[in-house]
């Protein structure tokens, strides 16, 4: 997999695990919302850093109290016309104040690459066949908004008015 992670290439330094995989003792990892939700006290006590990743359909409830805990989060899209990512990465961002890496993987489109930027996305894991200059491109393509987002770039209006 390939990562841009603020606008760049970059090593990914996160081991994704699955549910029944022992954490290691000091290498990130990326767990599921099931797997914290069933392990929540032993997972608040490990000391390497922890990553969630979520499914599309699974939204927020019942993870707010491991936001302060989480690095990552990873927000699955299975098929590229799923948008409901793009609705938690706003609320994530907004809403729950999330700081951490906020990851899109999955079906993800170049194309679609500044919008998911502008929800709150810093990080794009891309399959091995994805052009990623592609990509690199499609976030610095458009340079004025006209709606405000949680990127809090400056508005077309805002900027007229200013």
């Amino acid at each position: 997999m390939t990562l841009i992670k603020h606008g760049v290439l970059s090593e990914d330094p996160w081991v994704k695990l699955e549910d029944d995989a022992a954490l290691p003792p000091s290498s990130p990892a990326i767990i599921s919302r099931e797997r914290w939700l069933r392990d929540r006290q032993i997972l608040m006590q490990h000391k390497a850093p922890l990553g969630l990743r979520l499914a599309s359909d699974a939204g927020v409830d019942g993870i707010a109290d491991a936001l302060n805990r989480v690095k990552l989060i990873a927000l699955e899209f299975p098929a590229f016309t799923d948008g409901r990512p793009f609705s938690t990465a706003r609320l994530l961002r907004e809403r729950y104040g999330f700081a951490g890496e906020l990851r899109a993987t999955g079906q993800i489109l170049g194309d679609q690459a500044q919008f998911m930027q502008r929800c709150g996305f810093d990080a794009f894991e891309l399959a091995p066949d994805i052009d990623h200059q592609n990509w690199l491109d499609g976030l610095s393509a458009i340079a004025v908004h006209y709606q405000p987002a949680s990127d809090k770039r400056a508005s077309a209006a805002s900027l007229r008015h200013s």
